[in-house]
């Protein structure tokens, strides 16, 4: 009889040893995973013990490479009875029940719900992986010096039950938890059930072992979860509070419709911080689902998805079906219930007010003592992990500039953080302008400071202090300006976005209007959910091609050019942002649309007065000769302040052609060539 002596390194029960009192190697979950393998090896020792008891080839050296007539023999006679299993070891091998604090197989097993059969696979299968001495041991137990992982049989056999039980062979069934969980893998499909080879995922072995590097298929797609930022008012620190007390009491799946981009994962992050909950946040999951959800189930954390792909069913229904795993995902679009059979629990994000000037703070620190932060943030609307993005560029400018942090700091950060695939429909301007550039009179100017006001608390009026119109109205600020060209009304724009930090964007209505009947409405529509997105001033330059009234019905064309004005009557209720439009004929504008306007703004033509302003501001950059005065082309020559600066720009090129200060004939000669421009006729052409 060969008898195989190997040491043992753990107790010789059953059962996994006692921990002993007070830190030791038990903390460690190497060692606690070595005390177990020490276990098992005792019941291999067994077995192989009991299987060379009268084998007539047990020391013949090439046994497990052919079957001599004894060996036949020796199997006829000693045929199991049927009554039990091969009575040669006692069960169970991998019993549950901590061995300390290391044991990472125990808590598994407690998460995951995993039988004592299911725990002794597992032991089982990954001890070659971890002591190499187990191959030639298993190898012999195979009768196949070439098998030297461990199959269904032998797993069988060490647990102690019989290799016809169905109960116990269902444990290694697909649908049951080993493997469904990703937990163990049934090779060999073609070969008999019992003689089929077991692996365990090296992944599963590394945590075992102490590892808590993620599986390597998720290199790439793990994202660090956002720091917890304070809630945007008393309804979402309630919000917060419930489902964080949900998360506690078990396993959940959650999907959060976000209003708006971020404000889903911020929302996230403090509900898990509340929990205390660890989680793994992955981008574009779909073709690894099954290794993030054993990613979580390994360290007991939750998994954030924050934004579905295009077809999100698949992704949603493997999600939703994992219901001993937490699972969070948000997005801007309603559930879906036929994404998946298994709903999960659907919830509104909380939205974070505009500027979020508590979560700056916490972003910022003590970097947001030296400036006003509040007015600097009012007007962004960032979530999520944006603010802290910001806040970390932010200090990096500053560091650049080697300044301490200032307003405009944080402000280009927060128009950096705010990508938008605006500039596909629109052409960007970040303005370089501010209200000393604007000469208007008193009313048009008071209008312009009331919108940018507006833009700045539109998020307390309309929401903290509950005046919204109602019916799904959004909060967007909407202003029509309204006076002949050259008067400023781009200008004007570029100024109240500039003065709200936000970059300015002009609607390209060549990428807009299109002859075929409905692909105008989408273009549209394009802008408009790229708008909503982006902290951004959208200008909707000569607006009435697209804003223009509506007409009687006579024919199919007049039709569809009322379903489009009836599309963007509908569209602005639900805008977000802030949206100008700019007309030369105030009267083309449907008054529907004006209706829905917050402020709209005339913009007169100059009189003499102005149009000596608009003369000395645009001369005031410029080098001139001594004793310049444009006041008599402002008495003479009546201009718009775009006309008035195309003079002085014709001026300021006929001086430097010269190399030279501009003079009053210059001036004069560009005022004269704006008036041949409009085909007037030029007041004298003598001297002033």
């Amino acid at each position: 009889m060969t008898t195989v002596n190997t040491p043992r390194t753990g107790a010789p029960a059953a059962q996994a040893p006692a921990p002993p009192a007070g830190p030791g190697p038990y903390d460690d979950p190497a060692q606690v995973l070595l005390a177990r393998l020490g276990v098992l090896r005792s019941r291999v020792t067994a077995l192989v013990e009991h299987r060379t008891a009268d084998d007539p080839t047990a020391d013949d050296p090439l046994r497990g490479l052919y079957l001599p007539d004894e060996a036949v023999h020796h199997l006829l006679r000693t045929w199991p009875s049927g009554t039990g299993a091969s009575g040669a070891v006692e069960p169970p091998v991998g019993a549950a029940g901590p061995a300390g604090p290391g044991d990472r197989l125990a808590r598994l097993a407690g998460r995951t719900g995993l039988t004592e059969l299911d725990t002794a696979a597992l032991l089982v299968a990954l001890a070659p992986d971890v002591d190499r001495t187990f191959e030639p041991l298993y190898g012999y137990l195979n009768n196949d010096v070439s098998r030297r992982r461990a199959t269904v049989g032998l797993a069988l056999d060490l647990y102690g039950v019989a290799a016809h039980a169905a109960e116990a062979r269902s444990r290694f069934h697909a649908s049951a938890p080993l493997r469904a969980l990703g937990l163990l893998e049934v090779e060999d499909p073609e070969r008999p059930f019992l003689t089929r080879a077991l692996r365990v995922p090296d992944r599963l072995i590394g945590h075992l072992l102490g590892d808590d590097a993620p599986d390597a298929a998720l290199l790439g797609l793990l994202l660090p979860m956002p720091d917890p930022l304070p809630a945007p008012g008393a309804d979402a620190d309630d919000f917060v509070r419930r489902l964080a007390g949900r998360l506690r009491e078990g396993p959940l799946t959650v999907y959060l419709r976000e209003p708006r981009e971020g404000d889903g994962l911020a929302a996230v992050a403090s509900v898990l911080a509340a929990a205390g909950v660890d989680a793994l946040r992955c981008t574009e999951p779909a073709d690894h689902v099954s290794e993030l959800l054993r990613e979580a189930r390994l360290g007991g954390r939750a998994v954030v998805v924050a934004g579905l792909p295009d077809k999100p069913g698949p992704l949603v229904r493997a999600l939703t079906e994992a219901g001993d795993v937490t699972v969070l995902v948000t997005d801007p679009r309603p559930y879906d219930p036929h994404w998946s059979p298994t709903d999960p629990l659907v919830l509104d994000a909380p939205g974070r007010r505009a500027g979020g000037a508590a979560a700056w703070r916490a972003a910022l620190g003590a970097d947001a003592d030296g400036f006003d932060l509040a007015s600097a943030v009012a007007p962004y609307r960032l979530g999520g992990d944006r603010i802290q993005r910001a806040a970390h560029a932010a200090r990096a400018l500053a560091a650049f500039d080697g300044t301490p942090v200032t307003a405009e700091h944080v402000r280009l950060a927060a128009r950096r953080q705010s990508a938008s695939g605006l500039e596909s429909h629109a052409r960007r301007i970040r303005p370089a302008v501010d209200w000393q550039d604007l000469v208007l009179p008193g009313k048009p100017l008071v209008q312009l400071r009331e919108l940018a006001l507006r833009a700045r608390h539109r998020d307390r009026v309309l929401g903290d202090w509950r005046l919204s119109a109602g019916g799904g109205r959004g909060r967007g600020v909407l202003g029509l300006f309204a006076g002949e060209s050259g008067t400023g009304k781009t200008l004007s724009a570029e100024v109240v976005a500039a003065d709200l930090g936000l970059d300015l964007y002009v609607v390209q209505l060549s990428s807009v209007v299109d002859k075929y009947v409905g692909e105008t409405e989408k273009n549209l529509e394009r802008i408009f959910t790229e708008a909503d997105r982006t902290d951004a001033v959208l200008l909707f330059d000569e607006a009435d091609a697209v804003f223009g009234k509506r007409s009687e019905v006579k024919d199919a064309h007049d039709k569809y050019a009322n379903m489009e004005s009836a599309y963007l009557l509908q569209r602005l209720e639900s805008f977000d942002g802030i949206a100008l439009l700019t007309t030369n004929l105030r009267a083309n504008i449907d008054e529907a649309f004006t209706r829905r306007l917050d402020l709209v703004v005339d913009f007169p033509f100059p009189d003499a007065e102005q149009r000596l302003a608009l003369w000395r501001h645009g001369l005031s950059r410029v080098p001139t000769a001594d004793g310049i005065d444009p006041e008599p082309l402002a008495r003479e020559f009546e201009l718009a302040g775009g006309s008035i600066r195309s003079a002085v720009v014709t001026a300021a090129y006929l001086a430097a052609g010269r190399d030279d200060t501009v003079t009053a004939d210059d001036l004069l000669e560009g005022a004269r060539r704006e008036y041949r421009k409009a085909g007037r006729l030029v007041p004298g052409e003598g001297g002033w």
